[in-house]
């Protein structure tokens, strides 16, 4: 059985929400990530910031990303998927809340990051057509 941590992508990092968004960026820089979860300071998920968040939300409203934090651009209830969930599960975590990304979690921490690409190299091209429907219908 394939499960989450067979999956994602080891060595995903949290920033931390008090981390302004221009850090963000910086680190996803260095990591060559689009997205980073952020955590509050016990480390528990609060969001997920991407790098198209930065730009739409904060650069392209005029506002400057050394002031705005990671926090304040998180939005909505955070997914997560356990890193021994089935690979069922996470196509149905992501299915039903539309959702590119998902961190795996392993006794409350952070262990990667399941992300488009990690799904093309572990499933069929029918697997991954029909993930693509439902997670890009209407969008």
């Amino acid at each position: 059985m394939t499960t989450a941590r067979d999956m994602m992508h080891p060595g995903a990092e949290w920033i931390p929400s008090h981390e302004t968004l221009d850090r963000a960026a910086q680190m996803m820089r260095e990591m060559n990530v689009g997205a980073l979860p952020i955590a509050d300071s016990e480390e528990r998920l609060t969001g997920i910031l991407t790098d198209r968040d930065i730009v739409v939300g904060c650069v392209a409203m005029g506002r400057d990303p050394s002031k705005i934090t990671a926090g304040e651009m998180a939005q909505g209830t955070p997914r997560w998927i356990d890193s021994d969930a089935d690979v069922d599960e996470v196509l149905q975590e992501m299915q039903n809340h539309q959702i590119r990304r998902l961190p795996v979690i392993e006794d409350k921490r952070l262990v990667g990051m399941i992300s488009e690409a990690d799904l093309a190299r572990h499933l069929t091209d029918t697997q991954i057509a029909a993930w693509a429907e439902r997670v890009y219908a209407n969008r």
